[in-house]
């Protein structure tokens, strides 16, 4: 059953959705084994789910937002500012503002990524 909660202003130029449910969301094909969807954000927070499948790669790179993903399903090999350790359904990694990461898919998952402040770009 679709929400049929209304869009809530924060007064802070940012209107949001309550509820979002998953199945009204589709998934953005980046390419590679890559897929991404942005469920949530204001200004200043943005919940990212990003779908891998083995073998694809999300490059090395840097922003200036605070990033931290929880990986939902699947392994990886996380890098950040130079250092790789392996994790698995469950962990965690904090990227601070910008440190080069990025991750290997060893077993096909899906990262959930917040970020703060939101990644205008990926709107």
């Amino acid at each position: 059953m679709e929400s049929n909660a209304p869009i809530i202003s924060l007064g802070l130029s940012d209107v949001v959705k309550p509820f979002v449910e998953d199945k009204n969301i589709d998934w953005e094909d980046l390419g590679e084994g890559v897929s991404r969807k942005v469920m949530s954000y204001d200004s200043r927070i943005m919940l990212v789910k990003v779908g891998f499948v083995k073998g694809a790669v999300g490059t090395l790179h840097h922003h200036y937002h605070t990033q931290i993903s929880y990986i939902e399903s699947g392994s990886f090999e996380v890098e950040i500012d130079g250092i790789k350790q392996l994790l698995h359904t469950g962990d965690v990694f904090h990227a601070a503002p910008n440190l080069i990461h990025g991750v290997v898919c060893l077993e096909a998952g899906v990262l959930i990524d917040v970020f703060s402040p939101m990644r205008e770009e990926f709107i």
